[in-house]
């Protein structure tokens, strides 16, 4: 039997400053109506002075492995997925191994902003599948609010602070549970749409958000609804075969526009962007952790994970769980 990467345990953490649309709406033009109407986003957390993306990603992955039966003795593979690094280096993930009290394998970051969690389960995937490492702890975590140009309202009222965690486990499975199949794309002719105005090698300094809303909407339910058909034709399974959509939760009304575009029914997309606005590379972890605790995905499910981020990047994964 070969070897597949199967998804044992879910966790995640939201700092505990919940920051609404009726604050926001003093400290810019816009109301909360504004903000419901073109975006279901109602409420987002804020991290706490002093909370680092690797605080965030601790906790969450504390509340993975509690879920999985399993000690941080264990993982022999971290990677983190974030846009909001505790610094330029070493790896937020390198921090989040020394917290936890891993001594095994090897910690990296990958960037892939809000694509982040979808490209960094493929690249466990592939350890795992090849026999070079036995558990991984796959990890979304974000800052946002730390990159925000607050009198911006195109993009303050958007974004929020998270993590969620998965652990995966190399095992030998008769069934097809565990991580089927996975699409990654990038084009970087669209880098202009979405990225940040600073970095250490261009401007010396961390930048803000900037965002070309419009053409991202386009952009995101295009290129979601493909990398959703195309994950599911690699797996020979029709999207009526998915048991549930989790998406990037960036805007409700790009989970709408790729639900209709594909003729899915919504009440099997996870959507929590009301509450959490969009956490990046969080958001699917955070959306998968919360589907799961309230029962709705169980085990056995097939379970579609989608996301669209900056660069631009895209890209899904199809899980049984």
């Amino acid at each position: 039997m070969a070897l597949r990467s199967v998804l044992t345990g879910v966790g995640s953490y939201l700092p505990q400053r919940i920051l609404t649309n009726a604050e926001l709406a003093k400290r810019v033009d816009t109301t909360d109506e504004w903000i419901v109407e073109r975006t279901g986003i109602r409420e987002r957390h804020i991290a706490a002075d002093g909370e680092r993306t690797s605080d965030l990603a601790c906790s969450a992955s504390v509340n993975a492995l509690k879920a999985a039966g399993r000690d941080a003795k264990d993982i022999d593979l971290i990677i983190v997925a974030t846009t909001t690094p505790d610094l330029t280096f070493p790896a937020t993930a390198a921090r989040v191994q020394a917290e936890l009290g891993v001594t095994n394998g090897a910690a990296f970051d990958l960037q892939a902003v809000c694509s982040g969690f979808i490209f960094a389960l493929a690249t466990a995937d592939n350890f795992l599948a090849r026999g070079q490492a036995k558990a991984a702890l796959v990890i979304g975590a974000e800052t946002f609010s730390r990159i925000m140009d607050w009198e911006d309202r195109g993009t303050c009222v958007l974004f929020g602070d998270g993590a969620g965690a998965v652990v995966l486990e190399a095992r030998e499975e008769a069934s097809d549970r565990g991580v089927i199949s996975t699409f990654l794309r990038t084009d970087g002719r669209m880098h202009d749409l979405l990225y940040v105005d600073g970095g250490p090698s261009q401007t010396q300094s961390v930048g803000k958000v900037r965002m070309v809303g419009n053409a991202v909407f386009r952009q995101a339910v295009e290129h979601i609804s493909g990398a959703m058909v195309e994950a599911c034709a690699r797996a020979g399974v029709g999207l009526d075969d998915v048991d549930w959509f989790v998406p990037h939760q960036a805007n409700q009304r790009i989970l709408d526009g790729v639900a209709r575009k594909l003729g899915i029914d919504v009440d099997k997309v996870v959507s929590t962007v009301a509450l959490h606005g969009n956490t990046s590379a969080a958001s699917v972890p955070l959306a998968l952790d919360v589907a799961s605790r309230d029962g709705r995905i169980k085990k056995g499910d097939l379970v579609l994970m989608e996301a669209l981020g900056g660069g631009l990047t895209w890209g899904a994964a199809l899980v049984r769980m």
